[in-house]
């Protein structure tokens, strides 16, 4: 099986051939660990999390090296410290064990190294800073980067460690690098409107980037040659993919929004440091994710972490699911109505595979649907055709390549169905029948009775419980949802 990757930096879709089909290695950008994860942030993982589990399907679970980092010192940590008055440790151990978790929750694996721990595979910033000073140090001695002390004034020595010596800053010189702006295709001056908010006192050009930057007294420092100071971002990511992937390796992943300037950054500062044409062999970007038609934002009240939705009842699997029908390269656009379709389908494809052996491989179709440009929407249409067909083996095992929890190990899906007495005998006797069974009987009355306006009402106001209601062949009937809070008809 070839599998074929749009690569950004070539703007083709290529056959993928690693460089070592014993050792596959990806490597994806991950989060600055501030606060929760809000659902734009999933969706890399879960684009990523399929392809890390096509390829350990063709290559073998031993074979693939996967790297997501944490950025675990930024300005937008440190202003969150400053505004909360707790520890920059506390805030990042807190925000990367809940990321963890949520990123779990959608059905992603963790990254793995062979024969390592998963920390190593998700290794933070902080922890790999001499190999920061390294580069940069390697990147000054061969040209490409230059120093530029600081100059005090108004007093400003105090707020610095090393009050009797300027600490410098370090930049990248961008125009030493010819290929600067290849991956991104952004004309000169779109770079240097985009490079604009990354300040630093002595650039030689708007385009030049920081690689180290002084600290004052109340930031994060460590030692280094220039002072003490702390990284640039763009650093981080170079010293610790050639750290644990070595200098080239075979896929860089993430969002499009990183294209630049990080993900430019990274190739420079990367070939320059070590000598080589290429950083990765493929780039991959995911699009970005929108909420009922409009971007993501705060100010139009529409801005919500995977969290929020977890904790609101929208199962994990259902958010991927809702992910997945969108190819990663086209905008997303995460609605209500898709998540209850989601919900819907789901529900019956677990009703269908619960406790269903499944031993043996995914359907070659499927496979082959994820091999062209990890064609999500036509792999889920083949497990629609497969769920039609009843072959419930061959659904379990395509959901399960697909990254979803086996129904057996959930229980958000299973429901019940509650009956008007003497219409229907399930053989059990339902929970809440003696609460719903009044409900199901003023709304046929009022249907009956044609007060179709009352009886949609009411209808509304169930539906609103995580009640289903509907009228079917047996009479009116409600699909009772696991966990179902019969306190909530009280208001009805």
């Amino acid at each position: 099986m070839t599998i074929h990757l749009t690569n950004t930096a070539t703007r083709q879709k290529e056959p993928f051939v690693p460089l070592d089909p014993d050792n596959v290695r990806m490597y994806v950008c991950g989060p600055t660990v501030y606060d929760r994860a809000h659902l734009g942030n999933a969706r890399p993982v879960i684009v990523f999390d399929v392809l890390y589990r096509l390829l350990r399907h063709v290559y073998g679970v031993d074979h693939v090296t996967y790297v997501r980092n944490f950025t675990d010192v930024d300005d937008k940590i440190n202003a969150r410290a400053a505004e909360s008055g707790r520890s920059i440790g506390d805030i990042t151990d807190e925000t990367t064990q809940w990321y963890l978790e949520d990123m779990a929750a959608v059905g992603a694996l963790e990254p793995s190294i062979r024969g390592a721990n998963h920390d190593k595979a998700m290794p933070r910033a902080t922890a790999y800073i001499a190999e920061m000073i390294a580069m940069i140090e390697d990147l000054i001695a061969k040209g490409f980067a230059y120093t530029a002390p600081i100059s005090f004034g108004h007093n400003s020595k105090a707020v610095y460690f090393n009050a009797e010596k300027a600490p410098e800053h370090a930049f990248f010189e961008v125009e030493k690098y010819s290929r600067y702006g290849v991956l991104s295709g952004r004309t000169v001056d779109e770079m240097i409107s985009g490079a604009r908010s990354e300040r630093g006192e002595g650039k030689r050009s708007p385009m030049d980037f920081v690689l180290w930057k002084p600290s004052t007294i109340d930031q994060p420092d460590w030692e280094s040659p220039w002072g003490r100071g702390r990284p640039g971002w763009h650093i981080e990511c170079s010293a610790m993919a050639k750290s644990l992937l070595g200098s080239t390796f075979d896929i860089h992943g993430g969002g499009n929004d990183l294209m630049f300037p990080h993900h430019e950054n990274e190739i420079a500062q990367s070939c320059c440091a070590n000598g080589t044409e290429k950083m990765a062999n493929f780039w991959l970007h995911n699009e970005m994710l929108q909420v009922e038609g409009k971007k993501m934002s705060k100010s139009l009240g529409n801005f919500f972490t995977v969290r929020d939705l977890l904790d609101q009842g929208v199962p994990g699997e259902v958010i991927r699911f809702v992910f997945l029908s969108t190819h990663y390269r086209k905008p997303m656009d995460w609605t209500a109505e898709k998540a209850r379709e989601a919900k819907d389908t789901l529900q019956s494809w677990y009703n269908l595979t619960d406790g269903v052996q499944s031993s043996g491989k995914a359907s070659f179709q499927l496979i082959d649907a994820l091999s062209d440009d990890l064609n999500t929407p036509l792999a889920l249409s083949i497990l629609h055709e497969i769920a039609r067909s009843g072959s419930a083996k061959e659904l379990k095992l395509g959901m399960q390549l697909l990254g979803f929890t086996n129904p057996e190990q959930l229980d958000w899906w299973r429901t019940e169905t509650v009956f008007l007495p003497g219409t229907f005998s399930s053989g059990s006797t339902p929970l809440y029948l003696n609460e719903i069974v009044p409900f199901l009987r003023k709304w046929q009355d009022l249907r009956l009775a044609k007060d179709y306006v009352a009886a949609d009402a009411l209808k509304v106001k169930l539906e609103k419980t995580g009640l289903r209601i509907s009228n079917s062949t047996s009479g009116p009937t409600a699909v009772v949802p696991y966990g179902f809070d019969p306190s909530k008809l009280e208001d009805i």
